[in-house]
């Protein structure tokens, strides 16, 4: 496990998005329903929901043929502002989590899989007020943009994004509010594992007071 280092330029903490931060599950079933109707193919919507996190092609080569997928996706990106946005909530504690970053006089960083102008729309609608967002990056990729940022921890719902703080030697902080069980976490490699976002700055707090002058 690691220890709890602060970097010398001040506290940075990566977000992950989806069922980290947001509850997009609605809005990506919409969606769905929507490049469904579109191509006129069947998609188990409620199947999809159940495993967010991967990249969106890895999700579509289950409903299309591989030589299709990059159309498909394309196609439900231009789909997703109109089918996705609204109807996604925060997840509990979220904006809380966020502030807190801020009061300690860090900065937060959201790093998601999810392709970065859509992922920049949820922020906007939901007034989660991070300071930079970049998307495309899945798993051990993530580290790229923890270690460009700086980021000491990494919160995320998924065991790839438990991959990805780990690779980019930053504390991984796991919820349990995605497809990944406290169990399935843990076995990843993850630090600490909190029941969802609102025992965040409790978390956080506890982190600060443990770190090296």
């Amino acid at each position: 496990m690691h220890s709890a280092p602060m970097p010398s330029r001040g506290l940075t903490v990566g977000f992950d998005l989806d069922m980290t931060l947001i509850d997009s599950r609605p809005g990506i079933h919409a969606c769905y329903r929507a490049l469904s109707a579109r191509t006129d193919t069947y998609i188990d919507c409620d199947l999809v929901v159940t495993r967010l996190g991967p990249p969106l092609e890895d999700e579509l080569v289950n409903w299309f043929p591989a030589d299709r997928v990059p159309a498909m996706a394309d196609l439900y990106r231009e789909l997703y502002p109109e089918y996705a946005v609204t109807g996604t909530l925060a997840m509990p504690g979220a904006h809380e989590a966020v502030e807190a970053v801020r009061a300690a006089g860090g900065r937060s960083i959201v790093v998601t899989a999810k392709w970065e102008p859509n992922a920049a729309l949820h922020l906007r609608h939901l007034g989660i007020a991070a300071d930079a967002v970049v998307g495309n990056l899945w798993a051990e990729r993530k580290a790229e943009a923890l270690r460009a940022h700086g980021a000491s921890v990494y919160v995320g719902d998924h065991t790839g994004d438990v991959r990805g703080a780990r690779t980019a030697d930053a504390y991984a902080v796991a919820v349990a509010t995605g497809p990944c069980d406290a169990a399935e976490l843990r076995a990843a490699g993850a630090d600490v594992v909190l029941t969802d976002l609102t025992q965040f700055p409790a978390w956080l707090g506890g982190y600060r007071e443990a770190a090296p002058a």
